[in-house]
């Protein structure tokens, strides 16, 4: 039998090394043939080599999950972040269009100004406040002009993992150095473990959905210093860290970060439960899975 050909871009992301490592334990690995692809096998912004791979390799299914992520460097690199986020998708997507292809895309709660106070739905309309949500949107739309009938997005927010860069293990790398932190209280959204966003993105691609654009979280409605609180909590509880050193609470004037951050950007993931077939997630044991993995690999 005939494998599939799924290509994964953003092989070396934290979401890509989470979806290599289950990989081999779903049931896609059986009649479907991975092809992982980081920014140094092939340079998205480059579309004469995306094509010429695309076209060796045929994939059925391509799964988008690089992304210039930094948000306040996007502010004086703009050219680059419009690069990865949105040119390298409308590239991607052309060449689906094409050859009967489907794209799954990743994409961010910070399309959204922060200006509802009930969490975000898909339909609502997107207002970015920075170039990296601009950047995002402008991927969005042009996937969906491209490849109106065989796509899905899906927006996720406050991504973290074991692995890479990520809020928790600065936080835990904080929190060990520092005898204090101060920390945002003023945004609310909610954190995602890469874990179920994986579980989610294995669920997707073994089946067919209804192309459109889809909201992943795990169902938390809470400020960055909550999260600090709790990440500072489960460090101590699982022995990762020896000490609880005061945290206190910001508002986003007093932490002057470059780019201006939505103040709520909390999105409503139920869409995705009912048509995906997803089961709800728990912000706290999600982050008690991560935790305990970062202990594990400190301890190798």
């Amino acid at each position: 039998m005939n494998k599939n050909n799924i290509l994964i871009t953003g092989a070396k992301g934290q979401l890509g090394c989470t979806l290599a490592r289950y990989w081999s334990e779903s049931g896609l690995a059986r009649n479907n043939e991975v092809n992982l692809y980081d920014m140094g096998r092939l340079d998205l912004t480059i579309a004469s080599s995306v094509e010429k791979e695309l076209n060796s390799l045929k994939p059925r299914t391509i799964l988008n999950t690089a992304a210039y992520t930094s948000v306040d460097d996007a502010e004086m690199d703009k050219d680059a972040a419009f690069a990865i986020n949105s040119s390298a998708v409308a590239t991607l997507a052309g060449w689906a269009a094409s050859n009967d292809c489907f794209m799954v895309h990743i994409s961010t709660d910070f399309v959204f100004d922060g200006a509802k106070s009930v969490p975000y739905l898909p339909s609502d309309n997107p207002c970015p406040l920075n170039v990296y949500g601009s950047s995002k949107l402008a991927g969005e739309a042009a996937l969906k002009s491209r490849l109106p009938d065989r796509h899905a997005i899906i927006r996720t927010s406050w991504l973290y993992s074991e692995y890479g860069k990520n809020f928790v293990q600065t936080m835990l790398r904080l929190m060990k150095q520092k005898d204090e932190l101060g920390v945002v209280a003023d945004q609310v959204g909610s954190p995602t473990s890469t874990h179920s966003l994986v579980a989610l993105l294995l669920t997707t691609l073994g089946q067919e959905i209804k192309p459109g654009i889809y909201h992943w979280t795990d169902g938390a409605s809470i400020s960055w210093y909550e999260f600090a609180q709790a990440i500072q909590q489960e460090a101590i509880d699982q022995g990762l860290l020896r000490r609880k050193i005061p945290i206190k609470p910001l508002t986003t004037e007093e932490y002057s970060a470059t780019a201006v951050r939505p103040q709520y950007s909390v999105m409503d993931r139920s869409k995705t439960l009912s048509d995906i077939g997803m089961q709800p997630t728990d912000w706290q044991q999600e982050l008690r899975l991560v935790i305990k993995r970062i202990a594990k690999r400190t301890e190798e």
